[in-house]
C-alpha cells in the first residue's frame, strides 16, 4: 500500500483502487453544525417486533443541517477544497448529497454544479435549486450522473464531491458516526448496526470510527430489492460485486447500480464480511411499512432510504442472527421532507369539518378517530403490511 501526499486524486494511479485518508493533518471541515446527532431508544418499535429481546436505538441523521448524513461528507471535503484554494465544486447525487453540496457551497460562497438523475424526487430537486447550485437533470440511472460529474470536474478544474468512495476526504468525514455511537452508548458497542447502503461509504465510516474507538460490531448493509448489487453478491457468496442493470425502487438514495465503479461495492462487501455481518435487501412495501412505523411509533419522519434500516429488522430477527440482549442501532439517514410521496399513499386521520360550531359532533369524530388509532397503532392500513 503506497501513501501519497495530500492532494486531489480520486483513484490510485497505479492500480485504479480506492484511496483513503490516513490520519489527520489538521484541515478542519467547513462546518455548519453537522454531526452529534441524537441516538434515540426506540422502545415502542422494540415492542412491535415479535420475539425481540434486546435494545433498539435510532441514530437520527435527519437532524443534520440539510436533513441527511451527507452533510458530514460534504463538510469534510469542502473544508479541504477551501484549504487548497479550488474555485468550485461538482457533485453527482441521487438527491441528498446534492442538497448538502448546494447548502454548504452557498454558505461558503463557492460555485457548485450538482448532477442528478431526471427522476430524482421533486422535493430533493427543489432543495438543491433553492440554494443556487447549477442543477443538471440527466436521463437514466445514477451512474450516468456519476460519469458526467467526473467529466465536468476535470473540464472545469472543480473538486468532485460525489459521495461514493471517489473522494477520500469526504469518506473520512463519516468516521465520526462510529465514534459518536460508541460514546453515546457509554462505551458499550452495539452488537449490530443497520446501514442504508448504496455504494457504502457510511458502512466504512461506522466500521472505521468504531475501530478507532477500540470497538467492533456486526455491520448490516441494507439495500433495496430493486437495486441490490451488493446484496446479490453476498447471497451468492461472491467476492466481487457486479453492476445492477435497471434500478426500480422508491428508495432513491440507495438506487445506485454501481455501473463502472463496481469496486466500491466489492470493498463494502469485504468490510461487511470481515465484521461477521450481512447484507439484506428490502422491498418497497417493507420500506413503506418502516416509514409508517417510524412516524407513528417513534415520531421520526424518514424518507424511504432513511427507513430502510428499520425495514430490514424483521429479516435480521427472523433469520436467527440476534442473540437475546442484542443491542441494535438503525441509522436513519434522510428526512421525510426529502421524499414525502410514499407517505401520501398511507392511511391518515384527516377529516373535513363543515360545521365547526357543532363541537359535540366534532368531539365524537375525534373520539372515534382516536379509538381507531389506538386499535391500529400496531397494525397498518390498506396497502401496507404488518411488521411481523
Amino acid at each position: 500500500m503506497a501513501e501519497l501526499a495530500p492532494r486531489w486524486a480520486y483513484e490510485c494511479q497505479a492500480c485504479g483502487g480506492i484511496l483513503e485518508q490516513v490520519g489527520n493533518d489538521g484541515v478542519p471541515p467547513f462546518s455548519f453544525g453537522e454531526g452529534q446527532t441524537p441516538l434515540i431508544r426506540a422502545e415502542r418499535l422494540e415492542r412491535a417486533l415479535p420475539g425481540f429481546k434486546g435494545e433498539l436505538w435510532l441514530k437520527d441523521e435527519t437532524r443534520n443541517p440539510s436533513g441527511s448524513f451527507k452533510d458530514r461528507l460534504i463538510a469534510a471535503a469542502l473544508g479541504r477544497a477551501i484549504a487548497t484554494g479550488v474555485r468550485g465544486v461538482v457533485c453527482a447525487s441521487s438527491g441528498n448529497a446534492g442538497a448538502a453540496t448546494a447548502v454548504y457551497a452557498a454558505r461558503a460562497g463557492m460555485p457548485a454544479i450538482v448532477v442528478v438523475p431526471a427522476h430524482t424526487p421533486p422535493n430533493k430537486v427543489t432543495q438543491i435549486a433553492a440554494h443556487g447550485a447549477v442543477l443538471l437533470l440527466v436521463e437514466g440511472n445514477y451512474s450516468r450522473s456519476y460519469d458526467l460529474a467526473r467529466a465536468l470536474a476535470e473540464r472545469h478544474g472543480f473538486v468532485n464531491l460525489t459521495t461514493t468512495f471517489i473522494n477520500p476526504y469526504a469518506v473520512a468525514g463519516l468516521t465520526a458516526v462510529g465514534r459518536e455511537l460508541f460514546a453515546q452508548l457509554d462505551g458499550v458497542p452495539p452488537s449490530h448496526v443497520l446501514i442504508p447502503t448504496g455504494s457504502g461509504p457510511l458502512v466504512k465510516g461506522v466500521w472505521q470510527g468504531l475501530k478507532e474507538a477500540g470497538a467492533v460490531t456486526h455491520l448490516v448493509a441494507v439495500q433495496a430489492e430493486g437495486c441490490a448489487p451488493i446484496a446479490r453478491a453476498f447471497v451468492a457468496g461472491a467476492e466481487h460485486v457486479t453492476a445492477w442493470s435497471t434500478p426500480e425502487t422508491i428508495a432513491s438514495g440507495i438506487s445506485d447500480p454501481l455501473i463502472g465503479y463496481e469496486r466500491d461495492g466489492s470493498y463494502t462487501l469485504r468490510l461487511v464480511k470481515e465484521s461477521g455481518g450481512l447484507v439484506l435487501a428490502v422491498s418497497d412495501a417493507q420500506l413503506r411499512e418502516a416509514m409508517f412505523r417510524l412516524a407513528r411509533l417513534e415520531g421520526v419522519y424518514a424518507e424511504p432510504t432513511g427507513a430502510s434500516s428499520v425495514a430490514a429488522l424483521p429479516q435480521l430477527l427472523g433469520g436467527g442472527h440476534l442473540a437475546p440482549g442484542s443491542r441494535i442501532v438503525c441509522l436513519i439517514t434522510g428526512h421525510g421532507f426529502k421524499d414525502g410521496g410514499a407517505f401520501q399513499e398511507m392511511p391518515v386521520r384527516t377529516h373535513r369539518v363543515f360545521d365547526p360550531e357543532d363541537t359535540a359532533a366534532v368531539a365524537r369524530l375525534c373520539e372515534a378517530a382516536i379509538e381507531q388509532g389506538e386499535e391500529t397503532s400496531l397494525s397498518l392500513g390498506p396497502g401496507v403490511r404488518g411488521l411481523a
